[in-house]
């Protein structure tokens, strides 16, 4: 019989009830409102967008002569796509990690920083609390930022009538994404599935793309690869 989970931590956002459970010493999960949003025994499509996002950034770094290469992670999670990521850049990389809610930076600095090496804590990273979708914007008035951006978050692309308009899927959102991607820059994204409105977006906004399902049997993820 599986054990129960206990909560270690919940607090409240707009979204709903954000909680960390864990049972065992190394089996946690994180909800919001009931949903699961991470758990650490399942993240393998996180961990591949992060070297995914890390390769194409190197990538980028090559084909421009740069002297170091950028990421810009959207979501912390438990920190498995920046652990990955990490572990793919070098150390002269930096690495600025938008998330909204700072309790999941406290958990990822406590009790989920063994599952990562510490992730969190590493010199190459700038954590940053707030909207992703704000900090590309203002990436992009600087005229391009980031080699590679990586969105890791639990909300992905969908077909819902406002996905138009979305702050970070949405048509515009794409093209001001571009606008922040430095020269040969490549958009990397997790979601459940596919998604063929988005696609279309995609394309609306001049990227090309391909998309990934990592790992073999059970649940995949997909993770989108998008270059302007």
């Amino acid at each position: 019989m599986a054990r129960p989970w206990t909560t270690l931590e919940q607090v409240d956002t707009p979204d709903g009830a954000l909680e960390l459970r864990q049972r065992g010493e190394d089996d946690f999960l994180i909800t919001i409102a009931g949903r699961v949003l991470m758990n650490s025994h399942a993240s393998r499509s996180e961990a591949a967008l992060g070297e995914i996002a890390a390769a194409a950034a190197l990538s980028a770094v090559s084909a421009a002569n740069a002297p170091a290469p950028t990421l810009l992670i959207g979501g912390l999670g438990m920190a498995c796509t920046l652990r990955s990521a990490l572990d793919g850049l070098p150390d002269h990389a930096r690495v600025v990690v938008s998330e909204l809610n700072d309790v999941v930076v406290r958990w990822c600095n406590g009790p989920l920083a063994p599952l990562t090496d510490h992730a969190s804590a590493d010199a190459r990273v700038v954590i940053e609390h707030g909207d992703v979708a704000a900090r590309i914007r203002q990436a992009a008035d600087r005229g391009g930022e980031f080699h590679a951006i990586a969105l890791d978050l639990y909300e992905g692309p969908h077909a819902g009538r406002a996905a138009e308009r979305d702050p970070l899927f949405g048509r515009d959102a794409l093209r001001t994404t571009r606008k922040a991607l430095r020269r040969g820059g490549t958009l990397t994204l997790w979601t459940e599935h596919r998604d063929a409105a988005f696609e279309k977006r995609l394309r609306t906004a001049g990227y090309r793309f391909e998309v990934q399902r990592p790992g073999r049997g059970g649940l995949r993820h997909a993770v989108y690869l998008a270059r302007p």
